[in-house]
């Protein structure tokens, strides 16, 4: 297996790649890669389908909460609306999936977006 090159010209190279992200695709990716673990721990992955850790979705739906309440002036509606409502459907798989449902208000991520309903 080949190495990483942690040489400080690759890390120069690695800073200058990222540089030419724009902020939309970083918000957008990050987004999608917690919205993707958190199914995973929700027992959603058709490849583990008998996987659940809801302490783990919890703590995933949280942070993705948190980084679409921040994010979602910079993403505009365009970018926001699809994964705001990803983020909607977690937290309802959350509540199905939960053997004691949290209070209203009390769910994963909404203390960021508020009480999450059907």
């Amino acid at each position: 297996m080949p190495r990483p090159d942690l040489s400080p010209a690759s890390g120069q190279q690695q800073s200058r790649d990222i540089a030419d992200v724009p902020a939309v695709e970083l918000i957008s990716t990050t987004a999608v890669h917690l919205m993707s673990a958190a199914a995973v721990h929700l027992g959603l992955s058709e490849d583990l389908p008998d996987h659940r850790d809801l302490d783990e979705a919890r703590s995933l739906i949280d942070s993705l909460a948190g980084l679409l309440t921040a994010g979602t002036p910079h993403l505009g509606h365009h970018h926001a609306a699809p994964l705001r409502d990803g983020l909607k459907s977690l937290q309802l798989a959350f509540r199905e999936a939960s053997p004691i449902p949290d209070a209203p208000g009390d769910g994963p991520g909404e203390k960021f977006t508020g009480p999450v309903h059907r």
